[in-house]
């Protein structure tokens, strides 16, 4: 889907205004409000924006802990079967299937370094992970970065 700079604008306004109306968008923007609602419409239908919903952040409610996991599958229960049985440990926050020479890419978010070995234990338990291998975030610059790319496409 093709967006121009009016999109990003809007996008940047309800990115750095979440709460506010579209009315008061209409306002700060300059843009009439029938325009700013048919866009945030067609660019929801699109898919552009993907969730109007909160993001809870997992370190401010006891999960300061965040790991990445590479995860060599058992092959003969293919991805479904094994992303289902992962989807039941709440931890595991984002779950991606790679190439390379693992299988499955995993965020996890834990209580602490113990805590992340229980999660790192569960997802074998589910007998559909053969073997794992973590990486510890050490710090985190900055995640979810989509608006500078959404930008970037618009004064394309």
């Amino acid at each position: 889907m093709n967006v121009d700079a009016t999109d990003a604008k809007i996008v940047r306004f309800f990115t750095d205004s979440p709460r506010a109306s579209v009315l008061e968008a209409s306002r700060v923007l300059k843009i009439a409000r029938a325009t700013v609602q048919s866009r945030l419409d067609r660019m929801t239908a699109g898919g552009v924006i993907g969730s109007w919903v909160p993001q809870p952040d997992p370190s401010r409610f006891g999960y300061p802990v965040v790991a990445f996991c590479s995860l060599t599958i058992n092959q003969d229960l293919g991805h479904d079967a094994v992303v289902e049985a992962l989807a039941r440990i709440p931890e595991l926050t984002e779950i991606h299937t790679v190439s390379g020479s693992s299988d499955l890419m995993a965020r996890i978010v834990a209580q602490s370094n113990p805590d992340l070995q229980r999660v790192l234990d569960a997802m074998i338990a589910t007998k559909t992970v053969l073997r794992s291998s973590s990486v510890i975030v050490l710090n985190t610059h900055f995640q979810g970065r989509t608006l500078p790319l959404l930008e970037a496409a618009a004064a394309m």
